[in-house]
């Protein structure tokens, strides 16, 4: 399992990777971890967010269906939805094969000028702690 570290993440499994600013917001690319995808299996369905809708850090804004099961997509910041990641409805399959890249599930628009929305989040070490210690 590869957990970059140039991103921060959850401990829900959800990754979050700054895109940069346009001047009144960052805008936070998301998607899930290496170790979910693997954990859920071939993925077959995503249901995302629409463009617009606002959401809140730990609350679910989507989900991913496997042949296993389904599960919860949490937002890791809050902001509103700018993107959706629109070529995973007719190829879901994207995430397991690239999860940190082609894979993204959402853009999020976090107001304000500035600072670090997702520096709160785990590290790379730190979430890897939280995978090896499930």
């Amino acid at each position: 399992m590869s957990t970059p570290d140039d991103r921060r993440y959850t401990e829900q499994h959800e990754w979050a990777l700054v895109q940069g600013t346009d001047g009144t917001s960052t805008v936070v690319r998301v998607g899930i971890t290496d170790h979910a995808q693997d954990a859920l299996g071939d993925i077959v369905f995503v249901q995302l967010p629409e463009v617009g809708a606002e959401v809140a850090p730990g609350t679910p804004m989507g989900e991913v269906e496997s042949t296993k099961s389904v599960s919860d997509v949490y937002a890791p910041v809050a902001g509103v939805v700018a993107a959706v990641n629109d070529r995973l409805g007719d190829a879901p399959e994207t995430i397991n094969a690239d999860p940190y890249g082609e894979g993204w599930l959402v853009d999020i628009a976090v107001p304000g000028e500035g600072g670090d929305p997702i520096g709160q989040l785990l590290d790379a070490d730190a979430y890897q702690a939280v995978v090896e210690g499930s």
